[in-house]
This record gives structure tokens, sequence and C-alpha cells, in this order.
């Protein structure tokens, strides 16, 4: 079992910067992957970072170059720095993993992006 909890979020003028973080506890080996989803109203959840144990990163193209992940594998935990946001990028971001062939999720963090 693993809980996640994310904090850092909240609103953030357009061009502005957040950073989100992420801090995995519980019984648990080893953790596969980690990253962040996000959900915008009337919107499915969506892929938007992820980061293997090796450091291998997966972005989706709508935040390439703009967010970096990184994580630290000794405290478990997973951070997302957010440069040049959008409002666009108004959302609930998820942090997430996949740890001993499971999915786990964090409640959630609200990030709004207007002036």
């Amino acid at each position: 079992q693993v809980q996640l909890v994310e904090s850092g979020g909240g609103l953030v003028q357009p061009g502005g910067s957040l950073r989100l973080s992420c801090a995995a506890s519980g019984r648990f080996f080893s953790i596969d992957v980690m990253g962040w989803y996000r959900q915008a109203p009337g919107k499915q959840r969506e892929l938007v970072a992820t980061i293997t144990r090796a450091g291998d990163t997966n972005y989706a193209d709508s935040v390439k170059g703009r967010f970096t992940i990184s994580r630290d594998n000794a405290k478990n935990t997973v951070d997302l720095q957010m440069n040049s946001l959008k409002p666009e990028d108004t959302a609930v971001y998820y942090c997430y993993s996949w740890a001993e062939r499971s999915n786990y999720w964090g409640q959630g963090t609200q990030v709004t992006v207007s002036s």
C-alpha cells in the first residue's frame, strides 16, 4: 500500500511558476513509476509527466519545455516544476505511482492560472 500526499497548488498569474510536491508513504519495497496527471472541469484525467526509478521521463506534448519532473528515490518524493503557466493548465493535479503492480493516486491539488 502506498499513500500519496500532494502539496504546492494554488493561484498563479499567466506566465508564472508553481512547484508541486508529492510524498509517498506506506508499506512497499520500491516505487517503479511516479508522476502527475491532471483533470480540468468537464474533461478526462490526462497524463502530465512521469518518471521511472531510473530517471526516464515522459511528458505530455502540451507541457514539454515548460514543466520539469524530478524524484528523490531515497525520500520517495516526486516534484513537478511548472513554468510559463497558461490558463489551460488550470486543473486538479494528481500525484500517481505504480508500485508492486498497482496504481496509487493522491487526493489532488488545485492549480488555477488566472489574471
